[in-house]
């Protein structure tokens, strides 16, 4: 069967619908901190891209806007990408790949893509880079050294100028976290 894929913004998406992609995170991942998916990362802002079989909900995930910042060039406008999960008894058989594909054509509008993972293979195959060099947080007392930080990934977009992988690149730090 053909993954329907479709796009929400946080705010359109209903209680229910935020509980499915909450269950199909914790499922994917055997990660119980995703019930605060919507209480405490992404309450607003975010677009997600579900992709479902029926009327069941099989994979998930989200860009929210960050700015990142490659080491000789301004800060970026960034699409992060998170809470990328599909039910386990799914994994294999091309729901991610649908569902991370659309994602690509719906963050057009940002200068670059980037997430963080330890399955850099996954995405390798549908575009994304590794980034080689080394990487930092940007919060208001500067920079915050991440050097045991591993898998952060980047997409070029139309607007991506160019890049240098081997340059230090930082990101704004959040609450409670940096990259991941």
């Amino acid at each position: 069967m053909e993954p329907d894929v479709r796009v929400f913004a946080t705010e359109e998406l209903s209680q229910a619908r935020r509980s499915e992609v909450v269950d199909v995170c914790i499922a994917a991942h055997d990660e119980q901190n995703f019930t605060n998916l919507f209480l405490r990362y992404i309450p607003s802002g975010g677009r997600h891209v579900l992709g479902y079989r029926g009327s069941e909900l099989i994979s998930h995930a989200v860009a929210t806007t960050r700015a990142a910042q490659p080491e000789s060039l301004p800060v970026l406008r960034t699409a992060y990408i998170d809470a990328v999960s599909t039910l386990p008894e799914y994994q294999g058989q091309g729901w991610g790949s649908a569902v991370m594909r659309r994602l690509a054509a719906e963050i057009d509008d940002y200068e670059i893509g980037c997430l963080q993972t330890d399955k850099p293979g996954f995405y390798e195959r549908l575009g994304w880079e590794l980034w080689r060099g080394p990487l930092a947080g940007r919060g208001d007392d500067g920079l915050i050294p991440t050097p045991d930080q591993r898998g952060v990934m980047i997409l070029r977009l139309r607007q991506t100028p160019a890049l240098n992988l081997y340059e230090r690149l930082t990101i704004e730090v959040q609450p409670d976290r940096i990259w991941e």
